[in-house]
């Protein structure tokens, strides 16, 4: 298993940028796909990016496509999320993931960090 911490978080206007990131521990991060999800009140939580381990493939939810950027550092063992021209509905908890090559699905999980876009 590995242990994610997650940091950048915060409130902002809506227009800014804000970058998200998020620690691992561990000295196999680079074998982990990562992922960003967020949630937001009352809502389930949702998939927002994914960067795999081996090509850096990028996958993004159609919400934030054109505005955030995964991208990772696997000698800082720290995965990023840029997050560009923000709207009030990108105001959610937002959480890291991991997901080793053989699992189905993420199975860890940061305890998250607070982005709120004011209007």
């Amino acid at each position: 298993q590995v242990q994610l911490v997650e940091s950048g978080g915060g409130l902002v206007q809506a227009g800014d940028s804000l970058r998200l990131s998020c620690a691992a521990s561990g000295r196999t991060f680079s074998l982990y796909t990562m992922g960003w999800f967020r949630q937001a009140p009352g809502k389930e939580r949702e998939f927002v990016a994914t960067i795999t381990w081996n090509d850096g493939s990028t996958n993004y939810a159609d919400s934030v496509k054109g505005r955030f950027t995964i991208s990772r550092d696997n000698a800082k063992n720290t995965v990023y999320l840029q997050m560009k021209t923000l709207k009030p509905e990108d105001t959610a908890v937002y959480y890291c993931a991991a997901r080793s090559p053989l699992a189905a699905n993420f199975h860890s999980w940061g305890q998250g960090t607070q982005v709120t876009v004011s209007s």
